[in-house]
């Protein structure tokens, strides 16, 4: 069975008001996205399932999923504020998403196969889709067996400002911890990076996660514990969010799930700032210019 690759998208209009992750940056006009998809059909995922709000589902089909209808299966599912365990209501006033596990739960009735998740405007790279995809492949029949696609630091920073990641703890090739770390930017003598206040100044070769998960069907369970349990004890009703990171620590916290952590050489691409577009046009040129990509991308 083909893996399925979920694309978290339900932020693209509200982020950038509008769907303005589309400005095309590729040679013949094409968006991030367009390449991850296509990394992902070539890597063996077989569908890709989109996680969208409902106020842009006809926008995004007309703009992005039909593009891709004739390569590879395209599914959608819709990230509704409302969509919570019984006997939880949203709270008045409440308008923000409830994060990357509410996201990523959207989807629990179309995904039945090991799956990956990944943003929806990053450039993740050919060989980080190779990877996830055979780890998925040789998980078919496993359960609690999740990886993690990560990449060094240094390929992960902006020239134009400070970007927040995951620094990654790893032991015998398995994830320990992830800590969010923020106010991440390039310095002369490194990389400097906010650790929950302290300035610390890195060499760039740490791993760090760009939420490049596999998982298998069973984690929606977990998910959904997780999710239950967050709204039971949610700190801030109006801002409070559950992300993927927090729940796969909890996970390996308790014994029950363990994550293996893939190296990744690709370099990430973004538009963090919009001073980030040329540095990103410049790097899918460079990839044609090697091969790896042709113009136009599906030919």
């Amino acid at each position: 069975m083909k893996p399925t690759l979920l694309v978290l998208a339900a932020g693209m209009g509200s982020r950038y008001g509008g769907l303005k992750q589309l400005d095309p940056v590729g040679p013949s006009g094409e968006v991030i996205l367009d390449y991850s998809v296509f990394d992902a059909h070539r890597a063996g995922f077989g569908k890709i399932v989109f996680v969208i709000r409902r106020d842009i589902e006809e926008a995004f089909k007309a703009q992005v999923g039909s593009k891709y209808e004739n390569h590879i299966q395209v599914e959608y599912a819709y990230q509704e504020l409302s969509d919570l365990p019984e006997g939880f209501e949203v709270p008045e006033g409440r308008v923000k998403p409830w994060g990357t596990i509410h996201a990523m739960l959207s989807a629990r009735e179309i995904v039945k196969e090991p799956f990956g998740v990944i943003n929806a405007d990053d450039f993740y790279g050919p060989g980080s889709f190779r990877l996830l995809a055979a780890a998925l492949q040789a998980r078919e029949n496993s359960q609690g067996d999740y990886v993690l696609v990560a990449y060094p630091l240094k390929n992960t920073v902006s020239e134009h400002g400070t970007v927040s990641r995951g620094v990654c703890e790893v032991a015998a090739g398995k994830l320990a911890g992830v800590e969010e770390c923020h106010e991440i930017h390039p310095v002369a003598d490194g990389i400097e990076v906010n650790r929950g206040g302290e300035l610390e100044v890195m060499d760039g070769s740490q791993l760090v996660s760009m939420n490049t998960w596999g998982f298998t069907p069973e984690l929606f369970a977990h998910a959904q514990a997780g999710f239950k349990d967050f709204l039971g004890t949610l700190p801030d009703p109006m801002k409070s969010e559950y992300y993927i990171p927090t729940l796969v620590q909890q996970l390996i916290d308790r014994q029950q799930a363990s994550v293996e952590v893939l190296h990744s050489d690709d370099h990430w691409l973004g538009v963090t700032y919009p001073e980030d577009k040329p540095a990103v046009q410049a790097g899918l040129k460079a990839l044609l210019a090697e091969g790896v990509y042709s113009d136009p991308l599906w030919s």
